[in-house]
């Protein structure tokens, strides 16, 4: 049986203003107490709402840290609308969120920009999730053991092995995201597998064995014990279903449980 700790992420997205932010905050918090000590859960508010949710957070002495959605890799500068590392932590935040579908297919980060976040973060003592997964097409073309380890190979490029105790990685199927699909939950042990197989070729077995891989792509109550139950499963980064206290308390319990 694994001792690796499950890991629980809410990605809120471009959603919520401050007071309804403010007030998820305070219902997670509230929700997901009995299972903070076994889970470790995370919320990704939108950027302009880091210092609200931290403070509300910080005060109520939780485990639950918050993170960012995003963040540029450069210390400072001419970088209009950017962010970086060092603000997002002087906000709070103990992780960003590196790769994320929407970043690389809606924005078009390339796996070599991924990459640079994925350093810079962990250069400023910042944990980091780092999301791989295939398209739809990627996927019915037979390609997605092969696109998930180029991401793999290419985002954790030059990540010592110490440095990989402050990664995350996330498998989200980009044809499961937000469309109400999702890879069974053997589908989803199999790209589970084949990455941790990966980590264990690009560093050791006992890197692979220690590092978290969670799952992404339309994790609602009623089917997160199942993947979760899986072993290769380390929990979930969620996105709709972290908007609803009562859906994201119900899925990190079944974090804890499985």
């Amino acid at each position: 049986m694994s001792t690796r700790k499950p890991y629980v992420g809410g990605n809120w997205k471009m959603n919520l203003k401050q007071d309804s932010a403010g007030a998820l905050a305070r219902g997670v918090v509230d929700s997901c107490e009995p299972w903070q000590g076994s889970v470790d859960i995370a919320v990704f508010p939108a950027l302009p709402y880091l210092l609200s949710v931290h403070s509300i957070i910080r005060s109520h002495a939780t485990t639950i840290a918050v993170g960012s959605q995003d963040v540029y890799h450069e210390d400072d500068g001419a970088f209009t609308g950017e962010v970086s590392c060092a603000m997002v932590a002087d906000c709070g935040c103990k992780s960003v969120l590196a790769g994320h579908s929407e970043r690389r297919h809606v924005i078009g980060e390339t796996n070599a920009q991924v990459n640079l976040k994925v350093r810079a973060a962990i250069e400023a003592d910042l944990d980091v999730v780092l999301c791989v997964g295939e398209t739809l097409e990627q996927r019915e073309a037979g390609q997605t053991d092969t696109v998930n380890a180029q991401q793999v190979r290419e985002g954790l490029a030059e990540v010592g092995q110490r440095q990989m105790d402050r990664v995350v990685i996330a498998y989200e199927p980009v044809w499961a995201i937000g469309t109400g699909k999702t890879a069974t939950p053997e589908d989803a042990q199999d790209a589970h597998a084949k990455i941790r197989g990966l980590v264990g070729e690009i560093y050791n077995p006992d890197v692979a064995e220690r590092v978290r891989i969670i799952y992404g792509g339309s994790v609602k109550p009623s089917n997160a014990a199942s993947l979760f139950g899986q072993p290769d499963i380390d929990g979930g980064l969620i996105g709709g279903a972290s908007l609803k206290v009562e859906d994201f308390a119900a899925i990190v319990r079944a974090a804890a449980e499985g």
